[in-house]
């Protein structure tokens, strides 16, 4: 396994490296499976600047996680995409690789992985200000820097969102932070099955109530349906909403404002708690949330539905092990296989003009295939 501790060294790695390498940080956020020798980006941790009145951060790709989102509590910030812990989900009965840790900033960029609030505040991507990272000839390239502007040319920051690694290993991200909600609320409402979810679901984000989580679960903690909106804010302003987005939704809803309930329920959702334990393969679905009935009406008993995130534009299934659910399956939308081996890809195929882009792009950032191969067709 290569570790390197500066990005000088990782440089020299790839120049240097004769075969493929796979590429990642904590071993989290690992959708499907790359060949090739192990590379950690562990090492490059630490966080280079933080300037709170600015609402900018500085961080070596292998920081935890966890470390960012503690410094940046400690200044009533925090992350406005509120990253998922894909560790729960991901470890799930299978026994814990080499090398298994805490999820770190390059990961999460990397894989864009954006929780609940992206129906409101937006995703990974769009709080990425700026990248380092080492392309696969061994050449370190910067792009973006700590503030939003427009470019020419390649996007690379965007570019590294959800590249998982095919692109470059990225050494650096620069990150726009914001304020963290004073108080939230939480609109629960019992008993919907998932046609009627998504209907209040649609109803409420399109409310001025500015609803920042829409999710249900078909079996919540208590086996029940539960549909759950989350509004934040001042702690007036969001007993306000809550009370009003109540009355419009209707359907004997019930509110929840005790933060500590507010927190672990939302982290259930965010970390997609309800198939974290049990066997099977675990796909993501991603639908226009109008779509999301007809998908889980499709899918029958013999699949699990777990959850609908995004007002229902995010569907987590369960799957018999080794299923290819979009070639058994009609699934309108992407599906990814976020849990699971099998020879097919894990990422859903793209069109064949995007594919020739994607193409196009790892043979001039990548020109011998070595990064993640195979990853992402």
């Amino acid at each position: 396994m290569l570790r390197p501790e500066t990005e000088a060294e990782l440089a020299e790695i790839v120049r240097g490296a004769e075969g493929p390498l796979s590429i990642y940080g904590g071993g989290t956020r690992k959708v499907g499976e790359a060949a090739g020798q192990v590379l950690r980006t562990t090492g490059l941790s630490g966080i280079s600047l933080y300037e709170p009145g600015a609402l900018t951060l500085v961080a070596g790709a292998g920081t935890p996680l966890a470390e960012v989102e503690a410094a940046l509590a400690q200044e009533g910030q925090a992350l406005a995409f509120e990253p998922p812990d894909m560790s729960g989900l991901l470890g799930g009965s299978e026994p814990k690789a080499e090398g298994w840790g805490a999820s770190t900033i390059g990961g999460v960029i990397a894989a864009n992985a954006s929780g609940p609030r992206r129906i409101q505040a937006g995703a990974a991507r769009d709080f990425a200000l700026g990248v380092r990272f080492v392309d696969g000839s061994g050449e370190v390239i910067k792009n973006g820097g700590r503030v939003m502007k427009n470019v020419t040319g390649y996007d690379l920051v965007k570019l590294m969102c959800g590249s998982h690694g095919t692109l470059g290993v990225l050494t650096e991200v620069s990150l726009k932070v914001l304020p963290a909600p004073k108080a939230s609320a939480c609109v629960l409402i019992d008993g919907l099955n998932v046609a009627e979810a998504v209907e209040v679901m649609s109803k409420a984000l399109g409310s001025p109530f500015e609803v920042t989580g829409a999710a249900h679960a078909p079996k919540g903690v208590d086996g029940h349906p539960v549909t759950m909106l989350r509004v934040e804010g001042f702690e007036e302003q969001a007993r306000y909403r809550a009370t009003r987005l109540a009355e419009l939704v209707g359907q004997a809803a019930r509110i929840e404002d005790d933060p500590a309930k507010v927190q672990k329920g939302w982290a259930w959702v965010r970390d997609v708690a309800p198939l974290q334990e049990g066997p099977g393969d675990i796909w993501r679905v991603s639908v226009k949330p109008s779509d999301a009935p007809e998908l889980v009406k499709r899918l029958g008993e013999e699949f699990e539905v777990g959850l609908l995130d995004w007002g229902g534009g995010l569907v987590w299934v369960r799957c018999p092990m080794g299923l290819d659910l979009r070639v058994d399956m009609t699934v309108p939308g992407h599906a990814t296989r976020v849990r699971g081996k099998s020879e097919t890809p894990a990422f859903h195929p793209s069109e064949p003009g995007v594919a020739r882009l994607e193409a196009g792009l790892r043979a001039k950032f990548d020109p011998r295939g070595i990064l993640n191969t195979g990853l992402m067709g």
